[in-house]
């Protein structure tokens, strides 16, 4: 019997949709780890219409914008669109590592108060990613008050 959810997939998948598939899987290849588990080209031989490439978010797809079919990128609508968020051993290493491999520091690492720690770059072609490093469990409570006094220090600089 067919599985209704492939293996290896999760009900919510990410798809980067890209301008230069071929080009972006190299990126993430450097800067990420990623593996290419396939690719399917398109029409025209050239681009890239489906390509699954391998990292620390399991199998995720990653295929060439295809503006006839809305099928847009960052670039072409203007900026991110979303963001991709990863759980890792150490955020300070990923975020280097992205940082080294042509990615645009956005956030740089830094212990936050809700007990990460993270770091976020926009890669070359235009997406978002955090690399955060759990270094501490707290109350929704304690997350609360923390929150608060950042909001609270924020709002005083800004006020500067």
């Amino acid at each position: 019997m067919t599985k209704p959810i492939p293996e290896g997939y999760h009900t919510v998948t990410t798809a980067l949709t890209v301008r230069g598939a071929a080009e972006a899987i190299e990126f993430y290849k450097k800067a990420f780890g990623a593996k290419e588990i396939t690719r399917f080209p398109g029409p025209d031989g050239k681009s890239i219409m489906h390509a699954e490439i391998q990292t620390m978010i399991r199998e995720s797809p990653v295929m060439d914008e295809m503006p006839q079919m809305r099928c847009l990128s960052p670039q072409s609508v203007g900026g991110a669109t979303n963001g991709i968020f990863l759980y890792v051993e150490n955020s300070d290493d990923l975020f280097g590592k992205a940082v080294s491999a042509g990615a645009k520091p956005i956030m740089p690492v830094s212990d936050m108060f809700w007990g990460d720690r993270c770091g976020a770059v926009e890669d070359p072609f235009g997406h978002r990613w955090t690399t955060s490093t759990h270094k501490k469990d707290l109350s929704h409570q304690e997350v609360a008050k923390a929150g608060e006094e950042f909001f609270k220090s924020m709002k005083e600089k800004c006020q500067m």
